[in-house]
């Protein structure tokens, strides 16, 4: 199975049309270049109304012409790191002057939603939890620059760090408590994660961060029942300013950052026009 996305244009008539592209990884860079090169690679990937559910939408892009509305989320790509989120958010508004440009956290259901569809459409409530592992410090998973994990601090003692290849550990609920008691510890994690929880036992809160989506965000607080749950969205600042445990190591979100996101999305259209094929073929 491949990685591929729900792409939907809303006419200025309000009707809308789906396509699916066989292509997720990187479709943040596909913004870069503009409205109208977004919809020159849609022909002949038209869908009659079959969605990529939860589990199968690695991405998703709406554009809303009568609105100049981009919403769009990814599982991967430059948008999903810490350290080129802000930059790619940045170029891409560049590349759409007059259009609202919002990131979605819930994927597809959110995408439904704004269409005034049903989000069940794409819920998958009976796939099951993918339980992340807690990783040692030496684990070579987290030897990248930017690697997909989740930092767990708990009150102003401890700090862990889980894989980001499974759902967000967030979504275990009060199971995450008893696994955290044989978690390797990380001391102070200096890592450029891209998500992470925050929790404080004594006063039942939490506070959970993501820069990719997460099926069913907005409903975790059902899965903490007795707590006051806080979705910071993708503000890992406040997960840094909450403990002395989470302090990413220094990085350049402005010029370095943007050179890095552009010399991407080079390589990207120099390999498309070598494959001479559009990116987004199923």
């Amino acid at each position: 199975m491949g990685d591929r996305a729900n792409v939907i244009v809303v006419r200025e008539d309000s009707t809308h049309e789906l396509y699916r592209t066989g292509w997720a990884v990187g479709i943040d860079l596909d913004l870069l270049e503009g409205p109208a090169a977004v919809l020159a690679m849609l022909p002949g990937l038209r869908q009659d109304g079959w969605w990529l559910d939860d589990v199968m939408a690695q991405g998703g892009v709406l554009l809303d012409l009568g609105r100049k509305l981009l919403l769009f989320f990814a599982w991967e790509g430059p948008s999903t790191e810490l350290r080129h989120r802000s930059a790619m958010f940045e170029l891409i508004r560049a590349s759409w002057p007059g259009w609202e440009v919002r990131w979605l956290y819930d994927g597809a259901a959110e995408l439904r939603e704004h269409l005034g569809l049903d989000p069940e459409y794409v819920r998958c409530r009976d796939s099951g939890l993918a339980v992340a592992p807690f990783l040692a410090p030496e684990d070579e998973d987290l030897a990248w620059p930017d690697p997909d994990g989740v930092v767990v601090t708990v009150s102003a003692g401890s700090c862990h760090v889980a894989s980001g290849v499974f759902d967000h550990p967030v979504r275990e609920g009060l199971s995450l408590l008893e696994r955290l008691a044989t978690a390797p510890e990380h001391g102070v994690c200096r890592l450029h994660t891209n998500a992470g929880i925050h929790l404080d036992p004594e006063r039942r809160r939490l506070g959970w961060w993501s820069l990719c989506s997460s099926p069913q965000a907005y409903q975790v607080p059902e899965l903490w029942p007795g707590w006051t749950v806080e979705f910071w969205q993708d503000g890992w600042e406040r997960h840094a300013r909450a403990c002395n445990r989470f302090s990413p190591a220094p990085f350049d979100p402005g010029e370095e950052a943007r050179a890095a996101v552009l010399a991407q999305a080079r390589e990207r259209r120099a390999t498309r026009a070598r494959d001479r094929a559009p990116s987004w073929r199923p």
